[in-house]
């Protein structure tokens, strides 16, 4: 499928550290080089994979992992500045989704606004928990101090995409020993869905009905958990009283992204919770391979009008995007 757009793609700028992650050093420098380069390799590589258009996004822990809220909201603006610049070069094959500090919420509420407004952003990346004052220390989205932010983001009607981190140091004793299991082996999924879950039974789309978040690789593992889920929070809730079910605002609430998930069981899987109107293509790129991404979705056994609204058209009426060449 040629014309196909892609939305949790990443790019990093020269003053941010080198990934952290457990791959061989090979591998990891030539992730970064792609990183950095935002022009003519990774254009072709859209090209060759039928890719007409890609959201960026700041990698991997981003502005969350700025221990200094103030050095974090100087940093959200730069990064900012320097993607609007990016996109300006490109301007019909790219976007950008803001990075904000969460350490900071009205602040962080404040840049999206001027990233949506006045630099035409579609919505903002945030990497997990936000650090505050040492890497120990982590603040959740689901936490009080956070709701100047989304009633923002959705007074502003565009989507927050939940991207996954390692967990904080004192949540890592299951891993003890196995290395192996942290980052996308397992422990992001871990996180990110756990994370989503807060966000969920703590009743912010009650509050917030409008508003949208992202989720990438095949939805964190929630589209095939939640009936379970579902179903033991419904025998107990701790107390908690929602409107819905969990299941529906995962249906209403979330959009789901294929980025470094190509699996086909998993892709049918995820259609049959959410339905076809709730998913999008994404690659994951550099970490993932275009041309494995892009195969593998347009040889997926989905019918001619879901392939067209999970490749092309759903992203484009979710960030406004008829225009994409």
């Amino acid at each position: 499928m040629n014309g196909k757009i892609a939305l949790e793609e990443h790019f990093i700028t020269a003053d941010f550290d080198q990934p952290s992650v457990n791959l061989p050093g090979a591998r990891v420098k030539e992730v970064y080089r792609r990183l950095l380069e935002v022009d003519a390799e990774r254009l072709e590589g859209m090209d060759r994979s039928g890719i007409d258009f890609a959201l960026l996004s700041l990698n991997m822990p981003g502005i969350q992992g700025e221990v200094d809220p103030r050095v974090a909201v100087g940093r959200s603006v730069a990064v900012n500045n320097e993607l609007a610049r990016v996109v300006a070069r490109n301007s019909h094959r790219y976007a950008g989704f803001a990075a904000v500090a969460m350490q900071d919420p009205p602040a962080a509420a404040d840049e999206l606004s001027r990233c949506v407004t006045d630099l035409g952003f579609k919505g903002a990346m945030i990497h997990g928990y936000s650090n505050i004052g040492d890497s120990a220390t982590g603040e959740y989205l689901d936490e009080e101090k956070c709701l100047p932010f989304w009633e923002r983001a959705e007074s502003l009607g565009v989507p927050v995409y939940l991207h996954p981190r390692n967990p904080l140091s004192s949540q890592m004793r299951i891993y003890e020993g196995h290395p192996e299991l942290m980052a996308a082996v397992w422990a992001f999924t871990v996180e990110t869905a756990t994370h989503a879950l807060r966000l969920i039974t703590s009743g912010l789309f009650d509050t917030f009905p409008k508003l949208n978040i992202i989720l990438g690789h095949m939805g964190e593992t929630l589209p095939f958990a939640i009936w379970r889920v579902d179903h033991a929070f419904g025998m107990g809730r701790g107390g908690k009283e929602l409107k819905k079910p969990l299941a529906e605002y995962l249906s209403d609430n979330f959009f789901i992204t294929t980025a470094g998930n190509f699996s086909t069981p998993a892709l049918l899987a995820t259609l049959a919770v959410v339905g076809s109107d709730r998913v999008m293509f994404s690659v994951d790129y550099p970490w993932e391979s275009m041309d494995e991404g892009a195969k593998w979705f347009d040889a997926a056994p989905l019918s001619d009008e879901d392939r067209l609204k999970i490749g092309r058209t759903n992203a484009e009426k979710l960030f406004g995007l008829a225009d994409a060449s």
